[in-house]
């Protein structure tokens, strides 16, 4: 990995000004936050900012309100930020307001109009209050568009800031909020978008044997990165929907939910693979259901590999079985790794976590290995599934947890964190 040299907080004139901040508290799931770990991953920033005489506005997605078809957006409890307001408001003791904006139409909000924001902007300036945080910023209109409503989005930002920080690795995408707004403002890397790319390293120089787990639901989403893995990896683990795909492709079975979509990206990624012979680790035994509404006795069964002949039907297979992590020939390639990536929840939680909390605890048991983990919802089944071996990786340097799992997957496709435009914001 290259040395990128980033504009940082450290330099960074804040005193008396007002500094707009994107982090990634993307945590909010059905209006309750399950998993605070991205929030707390961000205070060092927010404390530094405040350390040096600054005034935050604090700016996050939360979900996918917007109907990617009708392009309607739907403002609602379940992708509001309050649950987020009111936990930084108990847990830094702070006094924070959120602007209401009106919704003209069923396309979000069209601005950050004046007349809300420059009566908070006064306050915030005369220190009545502590932190300004604005709505999702998917809710506005402007937010993901590639036109003037993102433009005119952007300048509004921009407006009420005097400087721009950048702490949300893991909101890669180029929307107006992580990209434009930099193009607009002095823009600076928070402490933990420093963090996030610092230990990018440990990733892209591994100390080898290096193992990379993926599981995801769409194949054609994870074709490039996984491509790009299995480059890089000496060992690839395949988990979720992307595994059920692959399976098709390679075996000529079928799994029910598998759509032929996925099972076509996964044949180009068959094919490709066959450059890199021996670098997949197929799970062995795999979990079949008749449901997926649930784990019900004598509705599920363990279907080993081998036994799969092309044409087999398969009903719902959810979950690499806990024998497969017992299987000597997986378990030796674990116990020999040095580095572990690990973006992965093997089965579909929260019925089917067998095969996911026997890899964690598989990999836990290698005690010299860096053990690298991405994703909200793999942080976030992990603790569930394993609280205590989860609390203590947590402060293990052996550890280390990146906020964001899907960034660390585009990182790894371009290459460099250079290759993703908002980090591309924030070089010198």
């Amino acid at each position: 990995m290259e040395n990128l040299t980033l504009k940082t907080l450290n330099e960074a004139d804040l005193q008396g000004k007002i500094v707009l901040v994107r982090v990634d508290h993307n945590v909010v799931k059905k209006g309750k936050i399950e998993d605070p770990y991205r929030i707390d991953s961000t205070f060092a920033t927010i404390c530094r900012i405040y350390a040096k005489g600054g005034k935050p506005i604090l700016m996050t997605h939360v979900g996918r309100p917007k109907d990617k078809k009708t392009g309607e957006i739907t403002m609602e409890e379940k992708t509001s930020v309050l649950p987020v307001v009111k936990y930084l408001e108990k847990k830094l003791s702070l006094r924070i307001k959120v602007p209401e904006f009106k919704a003209e139409d069923a396309f979000g909000y069209k601005s950050l109009c004046k007349e809300v924001m420059n009566p908070l902007l006064d306050e915030l300036k005369s220190g009545k209050i502590d932190m300004i945080y604005l709505p999702n910023t998917r809710w506005f209109a402007g937010e993901e568009a590639k036109d003037e409503k993102a433009d005119k989005l952007a300048d509004e930002m921009a407006a009420i800031a005097d400087v721009f920080v950048n702490d949300a690795f893991g909101s890669w995408q180029s929307h107006t909020s992580t990209v434009r707004v930099a193009k607009r403002l002095p823009a600076f890397a928070g402490i933990l978008m420093e963090k996030e790319i610092e230990n990018l390293k440990r990733i892209y120089e591994p100390a080898r044997p290096f193992l990379a787990a993926v599981a995801g639901s769409k194949f054609d989403t994870k074709i490039e990165p996984l491509s790009a893995l299995l480059e890089k990896a000496d060992h690839l683990v395949l988990g979720g929907v992307i595994y059920n795909a692959y399976l098709c492709a390679k075996y000529g079975v079928k799994i029910a939910g598998v759509e032929e979509e996925d099972v076509a990206s996964a044949k180009k990624f068959v094919d490709f693979s066959a450059k890199f012979p021996g670098k997949i680790v197929e799970p062995p035994y795999i979990v079949e259901s008749d449901t997926m509404d649930g784990k019900f006795e004598g509705q599920y069964r363990t279907v080993a590999l081998k036994d799969l002949k092309p044409g087999t039907e398969l009903k719902f297979v959810l979950d690499a079985a806990p024998e497969t992590f017992a299987d000597p020939a997986v378990a030796e390639i674990f116990a020999n790794a040095k580095t572990f990536f690990v973006n992965a929840v093997m089965g579909f939680t929260p019925n089917f976590g067998s095969g996911t909390a026997a890899m964690y605890s598989l990999i836990d048991k290698n005690k010299d290995a860096n053990k690298l983990y991405g994703g909200g919802d793999t942080l976030q089944d992990f603790k569930k599934l394993l609280p205590g071996t989860y609390m203590a990786a947590v402060d293990n340097s052996k550890y280390y947890m990146f906020t964001g799992g899907g960034a660390v997957l585009k990182a790894i496709e371009e290459k460099t964190p250079a290759g993703m435009e908002p980090v591309k914001m924030l070089l010198k």
